[in-house]
């Protein structure tokens, strides 16, 4: 019996030494597949191509009218806004109606200027939004009807017709002795309000060459972008033109698929370059810097001095029964308050964080930055741009 015992426990030990084994292996297993993993897969850090340039012609259209809204309950334009008067007494002409706009004294219509953006490849018929703001002395533009406007481009083409009811997102109410007002009541959005009439022609199958045009111009990141296409192509496709533009030339395979063949390459991930800037706003101290910021080894002294000045007035009176007169005299003192302020030497840094750690150090405020990048920058410690917006 108690050979069988011992024979059982062995057996029971053996078991659970390999249920250990086989838990160890199996985690190696997973950490080694997890390092494949992350071998086959890194970590991307570059933007998509479409995120850094555009093909030339693939772009927005600009679309402007000039229109009238009605239906105002007694906040259109007054009637000494002519173009206003003017305008209707037009429309009515044309629909029969004979009236000058001397006779105009209406107060529910508005002038308005009526904008919006026309898609590439929009088709006859598609929707497209617009945006509705008052040119004249309107107070507000809720309840109005857009009237039938047309939209041109730049060529003087009409290429959208917009109509409808306005849409505000707010409200506004008066009285006499005052008022109430939420949001802008003189600018309206119309989603979908205007319909495409005239499409733009653009036509990219069968072509043999693109042009693409970087948001932002840089030799280097021209250079990144052009090994990326010429990579994904097995071939000496794109060619740099200059710091902003690339030329391709679309494989003779892909010429009838140009724009699957667009969207390959503008999935392309670049890593962009970028220029050593330093971007100062005097009027919200906001300091931005950018990555390949590089500062000279330079030292710092940085504090402030405050003068304080109180005045006090006393009141100087004579003695009774004398003849003198009563008189104020002022009591000025002033105080001067200068921080203490350490000089600290700031090693030249080869990243940003050292630059951010090291003025940190000095206890400095983001209007303090200004001064000290100045201050850097005319010592010639800097090596980037200083833009001051």
């Amino acid at each position: 019996m108690m050979r069988n015992d011992k024979k059982m426990t062995k057996q029971m030990t053996m078991r659970s030494m390999l249920t250990i084994s086989d838990l160890q292996g199996g985690i190696y297993f997973l950490l080694v597949l997890l390092l494949l993993v992350l071998a086959v897969h890194p970590e991307a850090r570059g933007a998509r191509l479409k995120d850094l340039a555009a093909i030339k012609g693939v772009r927005v259209n600009q679309l402007m009218g000039y229109g009238l809204v009605v239906g105002l309950n007694g906040t259109g334009d007054k009637s000494r806004t002519q173009f206003t008067n003017q305008a209707l007494a037009n429309m009515m002409n044309r629909l029969g109606l004979h009236v000058t706009d001397s006779e105009m004294n209406v107060k529910n219509v508005a002038a308005v200027m009526v904008t919006g953006d026309l898609p590439p490849f929009v088709r006859n018929g598609s929707k497209i939004d617009i945006t509705v703001s008052s040119v004249g002395d309107a107070t507000s533009l809720e309840g109005g009807t857009l009237l039938r406007t047309v939209l041109r481009g730049t060529d003087g083409n009409v290429y959208a017709v917009a109509q409808g009811p306005l849409a505000l997102g707010g409200y506004g109410a008066s009285g006499e002795a005052g008022s109430v007002t939420k949001n802008h009541l003189l600018t309206a959005r119309m989603t979908r309000g205007a319909t495409v009439e005239r499409e733009v022609p653009l036509r990219l199958n069968g072509r043999e060459t693109l042009t693409l045009a970087l948001f932002n111009p840089d030799f280097t990141t021209a250079r990144r972008i052009h090994s990326a296409i010429n990579a994904f192509a097995g071939a000496e496709v794109a060619k740099i033109a200059d710091s902003g533009t690339l030329l391709i030339n679309i494989p003779e395979s892909r010429q009838y698929g140009v724009p699957a063949f667009i969207a390959d390459i503008e999935s392309l991930e670049v890593v962009p370059d970028m220029c050593a800037k330093i971007v100062v706003n005097e009027k919200t101290g906001t300091v931005v810097i950018g990555e390949n910021v590089r500062i000279s080894t330079v030292a710092i002294s940085h504090g402030n001095l405050s003068i304080t000045v109180e005045e006090t007035e006393q009141v100087s009176q004579p003695a009774p029964f004398s003849e003198g007169e009563t008189v104020i005299v002022p009591q000025t003192s002033i105080s001067v308050e200068e921080d203490k302020s350490n000089v600290i030497l700031m090693p030249e840094g080869p990243t940003i964080g050292h630059l951010v750690r090291a003025l940190n150090a000095i206890g400095v405020s983001p209007r303090d930055l200004i001064s000290i990048f100045q201050s850097i920058k005319a010592a010639g410690a800097l090596q980037a741009e200083l833009q001051i917006i």
